[in-house]
């Protein structure tokens, strides 16, 4: 699908009433994602939506579509929908419900489409906007939520955390070299990339630690 229009000046894009959209959007996205847990519950969908914001003051991103992507990009996740990735074709219904103009729509279904690291090398372009929303998601990975984030799902799915011998079996510990120490250089924006580096230090302290206590040796890789 081609990027909808190039990025109008943020000013001429923003209605008068864009507050109040994104406070009725965001209690439709929290009624939504009632239930869901494992990390990709409402919780995260919040915090996504402050660490965009802040991201986004040291831009000239158009924050109304930044808060909107950000509240929008997992209301259809797959992993609570049989496996489809819905949530574009979620985000054009609720967003159809207010006035606001179709590019815009379009913009935002784009982006919540396409940020998402399973997409990998399959995503197309994003624009600012989209990669500020990237961003805000993939820092949500990092730092002590995402180790809470990890054992939760862990927890949901039943995969275990740490097993010594391995094999080809998925493990919660694995996943820290399998996709989240990778985050911080598919990162951005330099904002994101300086919140990452104090997060991505945690996690490998907790790693260490555990493996230390497990009695694995430092040299040895995590499973």
């Amino acid at each position: 699908m081609p990027f909808p229009a190039p990025r109008p000046p943020p000013s001429m894009t923003l209605p008068t009433d864009a507050p109040s959209i994104v406070s009725q959007v965001q209690a439709i996205v929290r009624k939504r994602m009632a239930g869901q847990q494992a990390g990709h519950g409402f919780d995260h969908v919040a915090r996504v939506l402050q660490s965009a914001r802040e991201i986004c003051q040291s831009t000239e991103a158009n924050i109304f579509v930044v808060e909107l992507a950000a509240l929008l990009h997992d209301v259809g996740d797959a992993k609570f929908h049989d496996g489809v990735e819905r949530s574009a074709q979620f985000s054009r219904e609720i967003l159809a419900e207010f006035d606001i103009d179709a590019a815009t729509v379009e913009q935002i279904a784009f982006i919540v489409d396409n940020i998402s690291f399973r997409k990998g090398v399959d995503a197309s372009e994003l624009c600012l906007e989209g990669k500020i929303v990237q961003d805000a998601d993939r820092l949500d990975a990092l730092g002590a939520i995402g180790i809470v984030r990890t054992i939760e799902y862990g927890a949901a799915v039943g995969q275990p955390f740490y097993l010594r011998d391995p094999g080809d079996a998925k493990t919660g510990i694995g996943h820290f070299d399998d996709k989240l120490f990778k985050l911080k250089g598919l990162l951005n924006t330099d904002a994101a990339i300086a919140m990452a580096d104090q997060r991505e230090t945690f996690m490998r302290q907790f790693v260490a630690q555990f493996l230390e206590e497990q009695g694995v040796p430092k040299t040895s890789s995590p499973n």
